[in-house]
């Protein structure tokens, strides 16, 4: 039977979040559906709670929820999900009355220039939206004064002295952002991949090298600002190298604001005082990877 000319899906890709209109009279027959028998992701999320006398079902949800997974590309921000229809069993386990579906779900957000936001209401294909922003990010590490008041004007230093890195994001018309060092790795050459090479912040934002005995290596607490990050690193050479330089890359990426700190978003130092890991926001638990090394990948 043909589907109504009417949207049966609407999307709302929002800043920081996607709104989802379903009409009960999914496929178009006159026989509405249950709230009950759809859901959203791969996690199942369920509807916000229903009026059966409404004629849609809403969902909404945080674009890194309900199991969305992320694409990069080189323009793109490509978010991606599923809305589920699964239709309980009939009486008679002998019929079916009703078949599954599966309603694929995209939010497209450009990495640069400016577009015009506008709804956008699909069909049983793929389908897309846009947020209008001017979406540039300027990243910056820099080596800070002792007061942290300016960018140090000498990279020179001696052992036992503290480097004291701050990590910036800028960006014009984004949404709010806040920013973490997923990697930091000294070399002795500028090659990042060259041996030797120490990874002193690892696993997605465990300021691994707070963990030595003789260092006082952490994340600085508070944040100036969400998307500014702050730590200090105990100076250090490789053993055996004659050389006086270290080459140090980081990776940094940035998450909304809104969004709380988890396991794939987080900046962790460990405390000697406690023997634990603390994160500077956010519950231990997300933490509790750099231990043993299980961090999930950042997204």
């Amino acid at each position: 039977r043909a589907l109504s000319p009417r949207p049966a899906v609407t999307v709302r890709c929002q800043e920081g979040q996607l709104a989802l209109t379903v009409r009960r009279d999914l496929f178009g027959t006159g026989r509405p559906v249950r709230a009950a028998e759809l859901s959203l992701g791969t996690a199942s999320c369920p509807p916000l709670s229903p009026n059966p006398a409404q004629a849609f079902v809403t969902f909404v949800a945080a674009l890194h929820e309900c199991g969305s997974t992320l694409q990069v590309t080189p323009d793109s921000l490509i978010y991606r999900t599923t809305l589920f229809y699964k239709p309980t069993p009939s009486g008679n386990p002998l019929i079916v009355r009703a078949t599954p579906a599966e309603v694929p779900i995209e939010c497209h957000y450009p990495r640069k220039s400016n577009v015009s936001s506008r709804a956008v209401h699909p069909t049983w294909a793929p389908f897309h939206s846009t947020v209008a922003a001017q979406e540039r990010l300027q990243f910056s590490l820099r080596l800070m004064d002792d007061d942290w008041s300016r960018e140090r004007l000498s990279n020179g230093f001696q052992l036992g002295d503290s480097l004291r890195f701050q990590a910036d994001v800028t960006s014009e018309g984004h949404v709010p952002l806040r920013l973490f060092v997923d990697q930091c790795v000294a070399t002795a050459t500028p090659e990042r991949s060259s041996s030797p090479r120490y990874a002193f912040i690892d696993l997605g934002g465990c300021l691994v090298d707070g963990r030595a005995e003789d260092t006082g290596s952490a994340f600085v607490s508070p944040r100036p600002r969400p998307e500014s990050l702050r730590f200090v690193v105990d100076a250090f050479k490789f053993a055996g190298d004659a050389g006086n330089l270290l080459y140090i890359s980081c990776h940094l990426r940035v998450s909304p604001v809104g969004q709380a700190p988890n396991p794939w978003n987080k900046a962790c130092s460990f405390s000697k005082a406690s023997g634990l890991w603390a994160p500077l926001e956010g519950t231990a638990a997300i933490c509790s990877c750099c231990d043993t090394g299980s961090c999930p990948s950042p997204r």
